[in-house]
């Protein structure tokens, strides 16, 4: 039967040779489907120059649908569209310029809780008083919010209870 090529961007196999290769990449399907594949890598910033300069689209403003879909010349963004865009620039300029400012994350950074921890097992083998820091809520908690939310987690991830691991006997295994 012979080798056969396979086009990842059209999902399509025929037989190897010359003619029929140079046919298929010359071919609209082809090209259109290799369009389509690299326009999920172009910046934010190019996508928005294109559809500036793209009058609306009536029919898919109308229907919310168009026949062309995304060959089509007109734009199918709406306003939201394109402030969603034009904030997303906005973001990836901020980083640029400022790597290290990053926004709050809501779960502390590994370093950060490893910190916490150690102090943690300090106090304990002082003998302080851990009160008030018990009192914080999900900062004091041993194991990261995240972990805990996870379900069926694994024993070993679990924290141990307040009397440790000692506590418990297990007479009967398995």
């Amino acid at each position: 039967m012979g080798k056969r090529y396979y086009c990842d961007y059209c999902d399509r196999s025929f037989q190897d040779t010359l003619h029929n290769r140079k046919k298929h990449l010359n071919g609209v399907q082809h090209q259109r489907s290799k369009k389509a594949w690299l326009d999920n890598f172009r910046e934010a910033a190019a996508i928005l120059q294109e559809e500036r300069s793209k009058q609306p689209c009536r029919k898919f403003q109308q229907t919310g649908q168009c026949v062309f879909g995304p060959s089509c010349r007109y734009s199918h963004f709406s306003e939201k569209d394109m402030m969603a865009l034009e904030q997303q620039i906005e973001d990836e300029r901020w980083q640029k310029a400022d790597p290290e400012h990053d926004k709050a994350s809501p779960r502390p950074s590994v370093n950060e809780w490893l910190s916490r921890r150690e102090k943690n097992r300090a106090a304990v083998m002082v003998g302080s008083d851990l009160k008030a820091e018990e009192e914080k809520g999900a900062e004091s908690s041993d194991v990261p919010a995240f972990l805990l939310s996870v379900p069926d987690l694994p024993p070993s991830l679990l924290p141990p209870q307040h009397g440790g691991w000692r506590g418990t006997i297990h007479n009967e295994w398995g």
